[in-house]
């Protein structure tokens, strides 16, 4: 095979990212060499490659399924919103600066050309690639000059299935609706329809197939079951349920602030699994919950944020926490908040210069130009627990709480972070920071749950990316879809 195959939807969250994820997994097992692809990808969840560069989180699992390390070929158009009317816009692994919507839809041509080139790179190396779209191609508002959807599509010659989520209701609306919105040509390149997120038994939705094919002339390749249950990272979106409760009778309350900018929320997904930890996440106008430990999380606009938490009462939750000997976590943006102070010259986040922090930690945090883009392992300071992660921020940190670390990182070893004089207050960069079961084991420990037990996330995530593969393959007519490929 020399090919590729690009999976479109009929809205965001209709399963493109995981359908892709399951055929680079299937492929694999065929013995082939397969890359997941994404032309532009709008997320605040990223990773850090091989290369040294910063991609969208959902290619970096992708990757894990193909069995390939990630890289920014895979995702060469990464947007990162730090407003409602703005982006930093990342370009091969590295930014290059804030765009608003119509700065951002003047500089897509050259994003294109930068597309087309990882692409390239791509195909020369791979048996196939399997590309993701963005959103929906039937946006027909962003159909000038782009590069997420049919745009890439027609200029690198690829065929398209189109995937649609019966679970959100309206499928068959969405279907036709999606098609309907799209030129001659366009319908032309999608080569079969897939319904995603079924429950129930697929006879009764038989006769609604038929007529799909019949009004549209597209063949339904497949009916895709809910699958429960799958731990794999989120693109983008925070969670829009709470996971079920906490086993433990003596579970550990964990509680996030729902930042608007929250980056990297993947940092929490081995929390929200285990099962000794009752966590949430507490979104705008919520009361805030009695908790053990609070994590403030990372963020793509760290003062506009902090006035947030400010605005919501969080701010005299924590000094409350605090007095009743609750511990705090602060990683990366939630790091640099627990300060004295942020300072901005250069506008990089804002046109705020200077903003006071919480003033739970002893140190000043300055935004640079150039932004810190590594891999990492380590231990903990306080603990025999290896560490594994990455960071990603634009902040440089500068004070005496630094004197006393909360990890060792690197080769030799450094010190990172801060852990405050009683023990209560951790801040670190490094995203990840739970990852490893030691490391989680430990910091719920110091949180204060006893007899922790260690839940191997990495485990769980291969797990969740073959149980999806294999309901994929069992649902879909994979002679059609490899005949696409070949």
């Amino acid at each position: 095979m020399s090919g590729a195959l690009m999976i479109q939807g009929t809205s965001s969250d209709s399963g493109k990212s995981t359908l892709v994820g399951a055929l680079c997994r299937l492929a694999r097992r065929r013995g082939l060499r397969v890359a997941p692809f994404k032309p532009q990808n709008m997320s605040l969840n990223s990773a850090v490659t091989v290369d040294g560069g910063e991609i969208g989180r959902a290619q970096a699992w992708q990757a894990l399924a193909a069995g390939i390390v990630p890289e920014v070929d895979m995702n060469p158009v990464l947007l990162k919103p730090n407003s409602d009317i703005g982006a930093q816009v990342i370009i091969h692994g590295h930014a290059v600066g804030n765009y608003n919507a119509v700065a951002y839809h003047a500089f897509k041509p050259k994003a294109l050309q930068a597309v087309l080139a990882s692409f390239g790179r791509l195909r020369q190396r791979m048996d196939c690639v399997l590309i993701e779209g963005a959103g929906s191609p039937a946006e027909v508002n962003l159909r000038a000059n782009d590069i997420a959807n049919m745009g890439f599509a027609e200029a690198a010659d690829v065929p398209v299935i189109l995937v649609a989520d019966i679970d959100r209701g309206g499928v068959f609306a969405q279907i036709i609706g999606t098609l309907a919105c799209l030129s001659e040509a366009e319908r032309a390149r999608i080569k079969g329809i897939v319904i995603n997120k079924f429950r129930g038994d697929v006879a009764l939705l038989k006769p609604g197939l038929d007529w799909v094919e019949a009004q549209t002339g597209q063949r339904v390749l497949g009916v895709v079951p809910f699958v429960p249950g799958l731990w794999l990272d989120g693109e983008d979106m925070l969670p829009s349920a709470r996971r079920a409760a906490a086993t433990s009778a003596h579970a550990l309350r964990v509680v996030v602030p729902a930042l608007p900018r929250i980056s990297n929320h993947t940092d929490f997904d081995a929390l929200r699994a285990h099962p000794q930890v009752d966590f949430s996440y507490v979104r705008a106008g919520e009361p805030i919950p009695p908790a053990d430990l609070v994590i403030l999380p990372g963020s793509k606009s760290v003062q506009r944020d902090l006035a947030w938490l400010r605005a919501n009462g969080w701010e005299a939750y924590l000094q409350r926490h605090l007095r009743y000997q609750g511990k705090v976590i602060g990683v990366c943006g939630g790091m640099q908040m627990l300060g004295r102070a942020l300072h901005d010259p250069h506008g990089i986040e804002s046109e705020v210069t200077a903003t006071a922090g919480l003033g739970l930690l002893d140190y000043v945090t300055t935004l640079e130009a150039e932004k810190q883009l590594v891999n990492t392992t380590g231990q903990l300071a306080f603990a025999a627990a290896a560490v594994r992660g990455y960071e990603i921020h634009m902040g440089v940190t500068h004070g005496p709480a630094l004197a006393n670390p909360a990890l060792y990182l690197g080769e030799p070893p450094r010190p990172e972070g801060a852990l405050s004089a009683d023990g209560q207050v951790l801040a670190t960069y490094l995203h990840g920071l739970f990852d490893a079961p030691e490391a989680c084991a430990a910091l719920l420990r110091w949180a204060g749950l006893n007899d922790v037990a260690q839940i191997d996330h990495d485990a769980r995530r291969e797990a969740s990316i073959d149980q999806l593969a294999d309901a994929v393959e069992a649902a879909l007519d994979m002679d059609a879809i490899w005949a696409l490929l070949d």
